[in-house]
């Protein structure tokens, strides 16, 4: 099936001629009925299979023109970048459309966002946090809201939103459309469908024909983590690996890796995460995207969702003990019927992880052996050190008790504290106390 053969009028036709986009993906092909059609939609598909525009474009197919201030469509997502990303393809779709669109998210002016939600719009892009904060305010009013996409709902649930999605579903209008995408269906998002949404067609997706299929899997076994250190310098001295997303358990250690890259590869490393400013984060996509950056250290704040295009390597630094997160991260490259290969860097503690992403994924990864030239470090961190410690790696050192310190007490202090007199001789009387009269 192509695009042309789908119900689209002519504005989002010629968008999707300019963009070259012929043939629409499962999850687009699939979801553009049951949308149309009014009824709330359930959809689960492995992450890179477009899903974003599984939604964009029967909702911009059914927009009309309004006057009304309030927006008509409310889509959630769970990050500033998955908010800049969703709202840059609003802007590809309405190339030839008049509408009215805007993307909010914390850690900017909410001022300047308050006036563009009181001039008017159609379509509203939003993280809970600074949804919640422009509803309580006044200044966003959600009785227009007809229909409601909630994208990556478990990493929102997952990163604590869980109140402001509730409060947010409770708030909305009965009479609406949900809409819920993502690439896993947890209990959690199952216990908020059951209570929030009206007879859901679930459609999922099959993991045949997703970008898993164009992902070669490899993985290393490696005794500890300065060798870690050591075997990622020496993978990304390989000029083959053009365009790399490494990804890291949390911020400091984020910070920690490229400042010990930084001395190797000057002017190739980025490095992004929740604590840097938005457009620190911005800037440093932009940089990567365009080659001038080779390697982006990232933590999952962009594993879920974010389409970066040309992504030839992703490397697992460390793994989550998720199984889910581990293909939301390897799902940044092997996009667009492009090949990718993902590297996963496997420590002793984390193997246990690689048999929960086996069975997850119903596939087994391949284990490489450890390159020759690779330095076996013997440096031990303080928590692998603890690990070593609590496994009995080291043998207890027995007592000797008839040496050092512990000598025979002498006679005089082998006595027994009986008490005072009335102890020792339960009949003592004390002695009567007389005084002078």
């Amino acid at each position: 099936m192509t695009f042309n053969e789908l119900n689209l009028n002519t504005p989002l036709l010629n968008a999707l001629n300019d963009l070259k986009y012929l043939c629409p993906t499962p999850i687009q092909e699939q979801s553009y009925p049951v949308i149309m059609s009014g009824k709330d939609m359930i959809g689960i598909a492995q992450t890179g299979t477009g899903k974003t525009f599984a939604y964009l474009l029967p909702l911009l197919r059914q927009l009309k023109f309004s006057e009304n201030k309030h927006p008509r469509i409310l889509v959630v997502v769970p990050t500033r970048e998955l908010v800049l990303q969703v709202i840059d393809e609003i802007e590809k779709l309405t190339k030839y459309m008049n509408v009215r669109y805007l993307g909010v998210y914390g850690g900017t002016n909410i001022y300047t966002q308050k006036q563009k939600v009181y001039n008017g719009l159609d379509m509203l892009v939003a993280t809970p946090g600074r949804l919640s904060d422009l509803a309580l305010c006044g200044v966003l009013r959600l009785k227009s809201i007809q229909k409601v996409v909630i994208d990556e709902v478990d990493e929102m649930l997952n990163l604590g939103f869980r109140g402001q999605i509730i409060s947010l579903l409770e708030t909305l209008p009965i009479k609406r459309q949900n809409l819920l995408f993502s690439a896993t269906l947890s209990s959690d998002v199952e216990k908020l469908i059951a209570s929030y949404f009206y007879n859901p067609h679930k459609l999922e997706i099959d993991v045949h024909g997703t970008p898993l299929e164009k992902i070669t899997q490899q993985a290393y076994h490696v005794p500890n983590f300065n060798t870690k250190i050591n075997l990622l310098e020496l993978l990304l001295s390989n000029n083959e690996l053009s365009r790399v997303l490494v990804f890291v358990e949390n911020k400091k250690l984020a910070d920690l890796l490229r400042a010990k890259l930084r001395k190797i590869f000057p002017d190739q490393i980025g490095v992004i995460h929740s604590n840097k400013a938005q457009n620190q984060r911005v800037n440093t996509l932009k940089r990567f995207e365009e080659g001038i950056n080779r390697v982006l250290i990232a933590t999952d704040i962009i594993a879920r969702g974010l389409d970066i295009p040309d992504v030839t390597h992703v490397i697992n630094f460390d793994v989550s003990e998720v199984p889910g997160d581990y293909i939301h991260r390897i799902g940044r490259t092997g996009r667009a019927d492009k090949n990718g290969i993902a590297i996963s860097l496997f420590c002793e503690t984390e193997l246990d992880f690689q048999m929960e992403i086996e069975k997850l994924m119903k596939l087994p990864i391949q284990v490489l052996p450890l390159p020759e030239n690779l330095i076996i470090s013997k440096i031990l961190t303080e928590d692998e050190k603890n690990n070593l410690f609590n496994k009995d790696y080291l043998e207890k050192i027995p007592v000797n008790v008839n040496k050092g310190a512990f000598h025979e007490k002498k006679a005089k202090n082998k006595k027994v504290n009986l008490g005072g007199p009335k102890k020792r001789n339960p009949k003592h009387e004390k002695p009567q106390r007389r005084y002078k009269r």
